[in-house]
């Protein structure tokens, strides 16, 4: 399984990943502090932050293991792991949990006593693994990129990742759905499909966007939408972006995002300090993080926090430049769209550039099975280092 017994094991550990994971968890640690000792009793303070850090512990086990599994082995196990998540993600439809279903009208979690877990953030990583198989094994099988043979693995693509979606949409988890969108989107761009199927490809999905931007805030649109299965509740969560400060929806479906601009602004340049919160902003300990941060360390805290994801990106990228092995390559790109999607997307809700969708911030917010998947991405890209062989994936040698 190691490629050398006279490599030293630090030297085998890429440091300033696992440095920009700690000081994430840490941040994270602080700010759930912050929030659960403003929203919660005194007596469940504690338990919050005892099962904060034995979720990390899980996830730094994970880190570990997953960092055992070579190129190789990784691509053997990768349909039965993607297979296996979709069949927990499937199993939802019945297994559900109730209580959360009335909360949030989603059908997105497991639910044993006190413990919930959510099967789609494992099969983030389970999907990336998988469809870099797929792309590996069609590029090798058609050496030579053809419109047809392109049109093909754009297919093959597509057809793995329509499963997830169909799932996503039955259990009305929309913002989870996108970001297997976005995992595959950066997959296609790198895949060595053509830019003249990928251009038309990004006009017609942006196309779509917009009309279905236009349906959303005119009255006839809205009812062609709902026959086709959209929620009232999303319709709402496009006002509130669209006029966050309406009256209306500021007892309502808006109250959230609206306390969540308010806490950000209110933190100012330096913020008000550790623990000294004025705002209140519904489940900030999990979503709306970043209201926490925004709020308590102001403009530089906020981008203390962007710069380091900034570095942890980089060095995945540098990571995937730096891989002499294809499949580790496709990999490491679809744990960088997911992680950066993550990123984006949570930091862009908190402040009102984008819609709220319930999209956890990686590594920081409060939640187990978020942090589980994001450490098996992270456990996915330190073992292109920890094993380092320096082939490619080539005709000649057997990967099924």
């Amino acid at each position: 399984m190691f490629n050398s017994e006279n490599d030293s094991n630090d030297s085998r550990l890429d440091w300033t990943i696992i440095i920009c994971v700690v000081l994430l968890a840490l941040i994270g640690v602080g700010s759930i502090f912050i929030a659960v000792s403003h929203d919660s009793y005194a007596g469940t303070i504690v338990k919050q932050m005892i099962t904060q850090l034995v979720w990390y512990t899980i996830g730094t086990v994970a880190i570990i293991i997953i960092m055992q599994f070579d190129s190789e082995q990784l691509w053997k196990v990768a349909p039965i792991i993607y297979w296996g998540a979709l069949l927990l993600l499937a199993s939802l439809m019945v297994l559900y949990s109730r209580y959360y279903f009335a909360q949030t009208g989603a059908k997105s979690w497991f639910q044993f006593g006190p413990l919930t877990f959510q099967p789609a953030e494992i099969m983030k990583p389970a999907f990336v693994v998988m469809i870099a198989r797929v792309i590996v094994e069609h590029n090798r099988n058609y050496a030579i990129h053809t419109f047809k043979s392109d049109f093909i693995l754009l297919g093959k693509m597509i057809l793995w990742t329509l499963p997830i979606c169909v799932l996503l949409k039955l259990e009305k988890d929309f913002g989870t759905m996108l970001v297997f969108i976005a995992i595959l989107g950066g997959l296609i761009i790198v895949s060595g499909i053509t830019w003249r199927i990928i251009v038309p490809a990004i006009a017609a999905f942006s196309a779509i966007g917009g009309t279905a931007l236009i349906l959303v805030i005119t009255d006839g649109g809205r009812k062609i939408l709902e026959s086709l299965g959209f929620e009232s509740y999303q319709f709402d969560r496009v006002n509130d972006w669209l006029d966050p400060s309406n009256p209306e929806n500021l007892n309502g479906s808006g109250y959230q995002l609206w306390q969540s601009i308010k806490a950000v602004g209110s933190g100012g340049f330096k913020g008000t300090g550790f623990n000294v919160s004025h705002v209140y902003v519904p489940v900030r300990e999990s979503d709306m993080i970043f209201s926490v941060i925004g709020e308590n360390f102001g403009f530089i805290g906020g981008l203390v926090l962007i710069g380091i994801y900034f570095i942890l990106i980089y060095r995945m990228i540098k990571v995937t430049f730096e891989t002499k092995n294809i499949y580790y390559a496709y990999i490491s790109t679809g744990i960088i769209m997911m992680i950066l999607f993550h990123v984006f997307e949570n930091i862009g809700m908190s402040i009102g550039l984008l819609p709220l969708t319930g999209i956890p911030l990686p590594f920081v917010s409060q939640g187990g099975s978020a942090l589980i998947g994001n450490m098996i991405g992270i456990g996915l890209i330190m073992s292109m280092q920890f094993h380092n062989y320096g082939y490619m994936f080539s005709s000649s040698r057997d990967f099924s």
